[in-house]
């Protein structure tokens, strides 16, 4: 361990150099050009890493610009450290130029988009595998690093790697959080509509992902026969994700709650009655299951949007890990037209679990324990990390119990000491894994 340590105290530097460097790349998902599956910018950020690993003595693929990949060593790999290099959008709200990397030496934050999320990650993982060559710690089982670009918008980036190349049996990505999130809630996204009358309103709209707890919904109140003006109306609320509907306030369901009953729409009517205002597991449209390892199920009727005469209607659910995909959307798809709506479409996916007592958790756990000091367990959770359709993959960092990044955020950052401790880690859990 000191020598592991002392190793990346002395390449604090280039670390951080490194972490300059990626976040200047703007690897927001852009316009697909032939050799550009994801836009030009993630592609750079991709080359960049990839010279990096070469530079560093790795053996390193480029995957037609979907995905790279560097091997530390000669032997089959049966780790994959999986991290990726694109990014969400800036928004708004930042002290600073989101692109270049500031050092607050106050707060020891590096501040910057990606710095948490995935890219100071993808930094620390690269350099725990040097760590562990540069040291001549000797390994039993081969090592590859994955970088891939485009995990913020779908992971078909992973898609089409494992379809060209073989995964290995095991793979964690540091694009979560400690001690190991081995539990991810299935998840059942649906659109829905109906006609309506401008009678009762010209327009609606929360303006927000179909992920995401609407924070605004405005609505536009049509002329009486007094007056020839259209007013504009705002329910306020609190963003929130979707997973997490406690943390916000639902300004739909509170325009639902509020409106509804003035309404002539029966299908309005029965919505709120669906999604009444202040519920989050969607006991009243049939669901509210739990289950011991994930908790309750969430539920969030989330957008609201008007084309021509009709209204358009999405839901987000997480659902526990005893449920599956099937039985969750035909309840809700059922109840739904039941009220009088019809489906437009509906998406979603499989829980995923590993086995927290696999030899290979029981190690990565380990690894956590023996550099933190403190007790390592696992996780479930109703997001979804990068190694949600990966069979086998579990999350293992990059942030720390009681720590927030910011991520998808304003100022988003990682801390210089949080960067070294997570290669640190990666690195314990290489040497336990391989070794």
């Amino acid at each position: 361990m000191s020598r592991i340590k002392e190793y990346l105290v002395s390449k604090k530097d280039e670390m951080i150099s490194l972490l300059t460097e990626l976040v200047a790349v703007r690897s927001v998902e852009g316009e697909p050009e032939e050799g550009y599956p994801f836009g030009r910018e993630p592609a750079e950020a991709l080359g960049i890493m990839l010279k990096k690993c070469s530079e560093s003595g790795f053996s390193v693929e480029n995957v037609e610009n979907y995905a790279g990949s560097a091997d530390i060593n000669d032997l089959e790999p049966e780790l994959a450290v999986l991290s990726h290099l694109d990014v969400v959008p800036e928004g708004t709200g930042w002290s600073g130029d989101p692109f270049t990397l500031r050092f607050d030496e106050k707060s020891d934050k590096l501040i910057g988009r990606g710095a948490i999320d995935d890219k100071g990650p993808a930094v620390a993982a690269l350099y725990a595998a040097k760590a562990v060559k540069d040291l001549s710690i000797p390994l039993k089982k081969g090592v590859r690093l994955i970088f891939g670009t485009n995990e913020e918008t779908g992971s078909a980036d992973m898609e089409y790697y494992k379809s060209v190349r073989k995964m290995p049996p095991m793979v964690f990505t540091p694009d979560g959080e400690y001690p190991v999130i081995n539990g991810e809630k299935g998840r059942v996204q649906l659109r829905f509509s109906c006609t309506y009358s401008e009678k009762e309103f010209n327009s609606i709209d929360t303006d927000n992902p179909l992920n995401a707890v609407p924070g605004e919904c405005t609505y536009t109140s049509p002329a009486n026969e007094y007056d020839e003006l259209i007013y504009d109306h705002k329910v306020i609320g609190t963003a929130a994700h979707a997973s997490t509907p406690e943390k916000g306030v639902n300004a739909l369901t509170l325009f639902l709650e509020q409106y509804a009953d003035k309404l002539e729409s029966q299908q309005l009517r029965a919505l709120s009655k669906l999604f009444p205002h202040g519920e989050f597991d969607g006991s009243s449209a049939g669901l509210g299951f739990s289950d011991e390892l994930s908790g309750k199920m969430t539920c969030v009727l989330s957008t609201a949007e008007t084309y021509s005469d009709r209204i358009v209607f999405g839901v987000d659910i997480r659902f526990p890990l005893d449920r599956s995909f099937d039985e969750i959307s035909s309840i809700i798809c059922g109840k739904l037209r039941e009220a009088g709506f019809e489906i437009d479409s509906c998406e979603g996916a499989e829980p995923h679990f590993t086995d927290g007592n696999s030899p290979f958790v029981k190690s990565l756990l380990k690894a956590y324990e023996r550099v933190t000091g403190n007790p390592g367990h696992c996780i479930a959770i109703g997001g979804g990390t990068y190694v949600h359709d990966i069979e086998g993959g579990v999350a293992f960092g990059a942030e720390f119990p009681g720590t927030d990044g910011n991520m998808h955020g304003a100022d988003e950052f990682i801390t210089v000491s949080d960067l070294l401790r997570n290669a640190e880690i990666m690195a314990e859990a290489i040497v336990e894994i391989c070794g």
